[in-house]
């Protein structure tokens, strides 16, 4: 094959990288002109109970340019023992800097990569290595990992420079480096991985389940079959939960992650007492009677209210220490004592109650939902009037509708693009049997909205269907929206049931399915494919951190036999089925915010804004929509002109070896139960490659913030929100309707959650909305991330984008013209905000911006 030229402008930032000066770094120095002297600093992050590596440590340096014959691989220099360690504490993490000097030969020329050899007894945190080079150029290292002793590893870890370089313009003493490192990632395929083992592969999910615990713990394994498709996890060694192996217990939270991928020591930390403070009810059976305080239901409104009352459930919690002392090991009990304390035993006041308590039961809020609240990617423009999907023709018909119409006929607001729909009904009615059991009622849903000239949208119908023997005995019933009396309580509780159907789809597709699962795969194949010198590792990099591990415990705590969603979630035991069921409709492609606006009729094709979005929205009043597209713009131009520094064309792109085994592996491995899919870019053209680029960091950042940290301010109340349901609405005629007239409060009440799953709720949805004390946001990178001063022009460029994206963003709040965007409760839409000063809003717990990446 030819090779093709040399890109000019990489080239050029070759020779002009890594040029800062370093005040307190001596220059390599001359020792009778044959010998030189490499002067550095290297920054570990300690454990408060274990001491640093100190000299059981060294470095060593391989030379960019000079190759040893017998290896292929640069010269290698002799060892420098990490000595004078300065230790220093902030926000209760110690780090300490160790001074290394290396002597080298003359010809040594520049250093490209460091190996790190750990003798002592415990791994450590490296965070960063920085060595002064020829002509006072100043080299970087951004480790950020677990360095593990030797005598587990069998080998040191190497790091590269923060220098980049295509495949094909690699310096020839990293190039056998490069390809060796790449092979060490991949590992084998075999035998269960240790702590210290950085290897990168994939699994199916089948790890959910634990039959040693009986027929209940039994799940399917998700992925690698046609009719349980799903994208694969990184594979830890385990065996699978089919073998009736014992599993990790939830209480455990110590399961494989490569050393890379793991959280920083400080996260660690806060997850473990959040995760504790969250789950603890959950993981102790015996506590459950003591949280349900002798009654499954609230008896009032009031009583929910006094959850957020530093009063609430003080004998329960006192009981509950208790019991917790004898049944926990002791330092976990410590653990958890410490973070209650910490904690409080306080729910904050979410945002749906703070200015009105009783907003939520306002048509107009419960619509304003479906456009800005917490799972604003499910509405979609109705194409056909009425409804009809794979189960049948829907009983909703234009007698039930048209007088909610304003004056129009259903067919004139058809052409209008004025009826929309919340559709939670054809992939649901083939689990309806097997849900409605355990004191669970479920429905499937349609809900049909209309748009009024204010571009707030009006709830016109509910239909409601439960599955027959045959599909042409299911059965439906339409509730239309009423003022007073009956009907009004009756369609309170018909829009409780959508809501229910909406939190599932939230929690198990918007959320875990579209963003943390569907991801996995090509966190796996950028570690194994593309080397850490590849310009798009490094433009990926931060979008991907600490997601692994955030899955890893989730698959632990919350998606697993029994976990938390299983135990909240009207889905139950076949929540994750339904997942994989929903994941045969994923398309990589149809992620992008454009397609996906235009695929459920948002949006419309837009021919003058085609180099950068393509699309123009329906109505402006769509705050996820509007804001979502300002932030694709600016990711997009961003990923265009970082990715043009590097490819010249699109042959550079085609002769590119790891970006194309890099995408060959997501396609036929990663998500390879799509493999023959004809949707997915061909990765010819420089233009596939910024598609593919914008629409991961799309989905890692801003996406997946759109659908996460807005949880508690909506469903920290859980009326707002219910995950299911306890009782179906009441027929006429019947025992349960005459108990519904008798008090429909407390009918309502009764059919909302027990008070058990509503705390555990509660609990799961404010860990899930809080952001961590080391989080990197949209447009942050760490101080020296890359070598190339034009890269740092345009990110900059990226920065001021999104600054502007931040000022519109508050300007359209504060206009009053703009309801969608707060609405009866009077919820700023800032989910999509920047916040580039990252300061905390003063609204609830939300507010602090996007993070780049999937960590929570």
């Amino acid at each position: 094959m030819e090779h093709h030229r040399p890109c000019l402008k990489l080239q050029a930032c070759i020779n002009a990288a890594q040029t800062t000066r370093h005040t307190d770094l001596p220059a390599l120095t001359t020792q009778k002109s044959t010998k030189r002297v490499i002067r550095g600093k290297i920054i570990v992050v300690n454990s408060d109970d274990r001491s640093g590596p100190g000299k059981s440590a060294y470095l060593q340096v391989h030379s960019a340019t000079v190759v040893e014959p017998n290896t292929g691989k640069g010269k290698l220099s002799g060892k420098a023992y990490f000595k004078c360690g300065k230790s220093v504490k902030h926000d209760g993490i110690k780090t300490t800097t160790y001074k290394v000097k290396l002597s080298v030969d003359a010809e040594f020329e520049i250093p490209g990569a460091i190996l790190v050899t750990n003798e002592h007894k415990h791994e450590f945190f490296l965070q960063s290595a920085v060595l002064a080079a020829p002509d006072s150029q100043i080299i970087h290292f951004d480790c950020r990992s677990w360095i593990y002793p030797t005598k587990k590893t069998k080998s040191s870890r190497i790091f590269f420079s923060i220098t980049c370089y295509l495949p094909d313009q690699t310096p020839s003493g990293l190039l056998e480096l490069r390809r060796s490192e790449l092979v060490n990632l991949r590992g084998d395929g075999t035998r269960e991985r240790k702590e210290w083992d950085r290897i990168y592969d994939y699994d199916c999910y089948d790890d959910l389940g634990s039959p040693d615990k009986g027929r209940d713990y039994i799940r399917p394994v998700l992925g690698g079959s046609r009719f349980r498709p799903y994208p694969r996890r990184g594979r830890t060694g385990l065996p699978s939960s089919n073998t009736a192996e014992s599993r990790p217990e939830m209480i455990n939270l110590d399961i494989y992650v490569p050393p890379d991928e793991r959280f920083s020591p400080k996260k660690l930390a806060e997850v473990v007492s959040r995760s504790i403070l969250a789950a603890v009810h959950f993981l102790i059976p015996e506590v459950k009677s003591v949280i349900r305080n002798d009654s499954n239901s609230f008896e009032s409104f009031e009583e929910i209210l006094d959850m957020f009352s530093r009063k609430r459930n003080q004998v329960a919690e006192g009981k509950t220490t208790e019991k917790m002392k004898k049944l926990l090991p002791d330092n976990l009990y410590q653990e958890i004592t410490h973070a209650s304390q910490e904690q409080h035993s306080k729910f904050p006041l979410p945002q749906i109650i703070a200015e009105n308590e009783f907003a939520w039961m306002d048509d107009e809020e419960f619509a304003r939902q479906m456009l800005a609240g917490t799972n604003p990617t499910r509405i979609q423009r109705l194409q056909k009037f009425p409804p009809e999907g794979k189960t049948g023709v829907s009983s909703i018909r234009g007698s039930h509708i048209l007088h909610n119409l304003d004056g129009l006929t259903v067919n004139q607001a058809m052409i209008q693009r004025r009826i929309f729909i919340l559709d939670h009904h054809d992939y649901l009615m083939p689990f309806l049997s097997r849900i409605n059991k355990k004191d669970v009622c479920a429905y499937a849903s349609r809900t049909l909205l209309f748009l009024r000239k204010d571009t707030t949208l009006k709830p016109i119908a509910v239909e409601l269907s439960l599955p027959g023997s045959s599909r042409c005995t299911g059965m439906s019933w339409v509730f239309l929206p009423a003022s007073d009396g009956t009907e009004a309580a009756l369609w309170q509780l018909a829009k409780s049931h959508v809501v229910a159907n909406d939190s599932a789809y939230h929690h198990l597709v918007s959320h875990w399915l579209h963003t943390h699962a569907v991801v996995e795969p090509f966190i796996i194949a950028t570690r194994r494919q593309l080397s850490v010198m590849h310009p798009i590792h490094h433009l990926l990099d931060p979008h991907f951190k600490d997601t692994i591990h955030v899955n890893a415990l989730s698959r632990t705590i919350l998606i697993n036999a029994k976990g938390i969603l299983e135990q909240t979630l009207f889905t139950g035991e076949v929540s994750m089925e339904l997942s994989s069921e929903l994941y045969k409709e994923w398309r990589f492609d149809d992620q992008a915010l454009p397609a996906d606006l235009l695929k459920r009729g948002m949006a419309v094709k837009d021919p003058d804004q085609e180099s950068l979005t393509g699309v123009k929205l329906l109505f402006q009043d769509y705050p996820y929509g509007v804001d979502g597209l300002d932030i694709w713009k600016a990711i997009k131009k961003w990923v265009r002109d970082f990715c043009s520094i590097f490819y010249e064309d699109d042959d550079c792109v085609k002769n590119d070896i790891e970006i194309q085994a890099w995408w060959s592996e997501i396609q036929n491995v990663g998500h390879g139960d799509k493999r023959n899919e004809t949707w997915w870019y061909k990765m010819t053209r420089l233009s596939d490659l910024i598609e593919a680029l914008t629409t991961l960091i799309w989905i890692s950042s801003a996406s997946h913030a759109s659908v996460n940290y807005g949880q508690y301010a909506y469903a920290g109340y859980p009326p707002n929100r219910p995950m299911r349901c306890r009782k179906f609405i009441p027929e006429e005629g019947t025992l349960e309707f005459a108990e519904f007239l008798r008090d429909p409060d407390a009918y309502y009440l009764n059919m909302l959650p027990d008070r058990f799953e509503m705390t555990l709720s509660m609990a799961l949805v404010e860990v899930l909305s809080q952001f961590s004390s080391d989080e990197q946001y949209l447009g942050q990178r760490p101080s020296e991330w890359i070598g190339n001063e034009e890269i740092q022009k345009i990110f900059e460029k990226f920065n001021k984008e999104l600054r502007d994206i931040e000022r519109k963003i508050l300007e359209r709040n504060s206009n009053t013209k703009f309801r969608n965007r707060q609405g009866p409760a009077k919820i700023s839409y800032n989910l999509l905000c920047p916040h580039t000063d990252n300061v905390e809003s003063k609204e609830g717990i939300t507010g602090k911006g996007i993070p780049n990446s999937i960590s929570i």
